[in-house]
């Protein structure tokens, strides 16, 4: 009773260096390869063509990814340097959102620096990173919405300005690709379900009760429902004076009515194809470069690290148990986040789809696993928890040269990393 109260301290110090040194090791070797690679080949086109405003390019998808990407074009010329520094910057700030939003949600120190250590080396958010392609900003904007949203909760008297901030981020996200939309609807149903489990009578005008108190239910809809829907709406107003584009002539739901149509299409198949049981199981990769290119042999593989990407399916069954036994909201929430950008791909009308759409379902995974090996630290197991860290940076440091396009031994080199058939 005499004890003073444990606060611990915020790893503010901490995430902000774990993500710049990892920023500094996706900037190496960041202009390698100096042509486009894989999908850079459609999103740069549609990015000149945006500075530009000539021709819709690239109809399938929103415009704000392609804008980031004219962004570093316009900012550091057009060059391999250019297309991939705002992915980079887009890593960086995926990365430390989301050591962020652990800290607010769990308030574990050594969770959200386990969460930022699982996920640089967890492969997919450095190979992202270096490369013109729209998913990085989709997720970095979502590990925005997290983080202010998480602490919109933890701390009320920001409420405000968070929900605001959460709001833009969440439409930005949508913006940049429409896997976002599952996991941009989750924060204002987490507050209308929290403020109707509060019982107030009057339940749309209230301010009392969790997730914030001071804030109202109309209010709260307002900053997570049409905020991010405004938001969204603003990034397609290039598009007005792009050539041939259904928005200049018949608005912006013609122009949706496109992009859907685009997508539900049905494409040929591709050899890297896949479907959610490989992306859950690790078990088919995709081969972003393998060619002989700027004077010597270079790879880019996208995989998960085969360690963390597995043992996060146990630590993901042990959130849901012990985050309903514990009434435990952080470890319900990473449960509820995978669940929600898997699950559209259990329904999805693509008839194409590849392992990069595991992109976000992996920072849930990965977050639970961290909310695991911190459970196994306080449980007095230490030497697990950290040894399982040092394991994930141990794989990483093996396969750093087919995920950094590094110079490799010859064409034949891939075996060594190709475990499985389908990494091959």
């Amino acid at each position: 009773m005499s004890q003073a109260p444990a606060h611990p301290r915020d790893p503010l110090v901490p995430s902000l260096l774990l993500t710049l040194a990892f920023m500094a090791l996706v900037a190496l070797n960041l202009a390698v390869p100096a042509q486009p690679y894989f999908d850079e080949i459609h999103y740069l086109p549609a990015a000149r063509e945006l500075l530009e405003r000539g021709l819709y390019m690239n109809r399938e998808h929103p415009l704000f990814g392609k804008q980031m990407i004219a962004l570093g074009i316009a900012l550091f010329g057009d060059n391999s340097l250019g297309w991939r520094l705002p992915a980079l910057l887009a890593g960086g700030l995926a990365l430390f959102a989301s050591m962020r939003g652990m800290w607010f949600a769990s308030q574990s120190r050594f969770a959200a620096l386990a969460f930022g250590i699982l996920l640089a080396s967890g492969l997919m958010l450095f190979v992202q990173s270096r490369i013109a392609m729209l998913d990085i900003f989709m997720a970095s904007f979502l590990a925005l919405a997290a983080w202010q949203f998480a602490a919109a909760i933890r701390e009320p008297e920001t409420g405000r300005w968070r929900l605001a901030l959460t709001g833009i981020a969440l439409g930005l996200a949508m913006a940049s690709k429409w896997n976002a939309i599952p996991l941009a609807i989750l924060p204002g149903l987490t507050f209308f379900f929290a403020r109707l489990s509060a019982g107030r009578r009057r339940l749309f005008t209230s301010r009392r009760g969790v997730p914030i108190p001071g804030m109202s239910l109309l209010e709260a809809g307002m900053w997570l429902g049409a905020l991010p829907l405004v938001t969204y709406a603003l990034t397609f107003a290039p598009a007005h004076e792009m050539k041939d584009t259904p928005f200049a002539t018949q608005g912006l739901i013609a122009f949706h009515r496109e992009m859907l149509a685009l997508q539900t299409q049905v494409l040929d198949p591709h050899p890297y194809q896949s479907n959610w049981p490989d992306w859950v199981l690790n078990l088919r990769s995709v081969w972003y470069l393998y060619e002989n290119v700027d004077g010597a042999q270079r790879g880019v593989i996208l995989l998960g690290n085969p360690l963390t990407m597995l043992i996060g399916l146990p630590a993901l069954i042990w959130c849901a148990i012990a985050g309903v036994a514990q009434r435990n909201w952080a470890k319900i929430a990473v449960v509820a986040g995978y669940l929600a950008s898997l699950g559209l791909w259990l329904f999805a009308a693509k008839s194409v789809q590849f392992y990069y759409h595991y992109f976000p379902p992996h920072f849930f995974l990965l977050a639970a696993l961290a909310l695991a090996l911190d459970a196994l630290r306080q449980a007095g197991r230490p030497i697990v928890a950290y040894g399982i860290l040092g394991a994930s940076l141990a794989i990483f440091a093996f396969f750093y040269p087919v995920i950094s396009a590094s110079e490799l031994s010859g064409p034949e080199a891939f075996h060594r990393w190709t475990w499985l058939s389908g990494w091959i």
